[in-house]
């Protein structure tokens, strides 16, 4: 999995990486998995098919969660108890207005110490908090191309933990 690694003049990490198949996605979601802490708010960007679901899927799997691991586009959230951390997985692409987070009364679940992962952030813009992690996943030939950004100082922290994982 060829990785690149940049320190942004403002301290924001990026890390950009080559995932050529479903080996590198669950590699990229054991490292994900390595670095999450509790309360860690992660948004998922990317076209459908792209592979975010799949990224979560092998980071569920990485922190031997053994259960089913469906996206979450009808029922809005996957809730997952893991031994270290409890683990909320959202989709709200579904979503055609931004207040249709707040009908759904979802906020609760981003006071707490859960980690949280949202696809399609986007759509529920103003109202979900900020992200610590931006993860965009790109269509690039036969694989995809991976972007991650720390934008907060647990989000850079996250990022030099994943570096760390795939490029010891």
């Amino acid at each position: 999995m060829p990785v690149s690694v940049h320190e942004d003049d403002d301290n924001q990490c990026r890390l950009e990486l080559a995932l050529a198949g479903e080996a590198d996605t669950a590699a990229f979601g054991a490292a994900l998995a390595g670095a999450l802490e509790s309360g860690l708010m992660i948004h998922l960007e990317g076209d459908l098919g792209a592979g975010k679901t799949t990224l979560v899927r092998a980071a569920l799997r990485a922190l031997d969660f053994t259960g089913s691991v469906k996206s979450p586009t009808y029922t809005l959230i996957e809730p997952y108890t893991i031994s270290r951390l409890n683990l909320y997985h959202f989709d709200f692409y579904r979503f055609t207005d931004p207040d249709e987070f707040l009908e759904a009364g979802l906020d609760e679940y981003f006071d707490g110490d859960g980690v949280c992962i949202v696809e399609w952030p986007d759509r529920a813009a103003p109202h979900l908090p900020p992200a610590d992690v931006r993860i965009l996943i790109r269509f690039e030939g036969t694989g995809r191309k991976v972007e991650a950004h720390g934008l907060s100082p647990r989000g850079q922290e996250c990022l030099r933990k994943i570096r760390k994982i795939v490029n010891p």
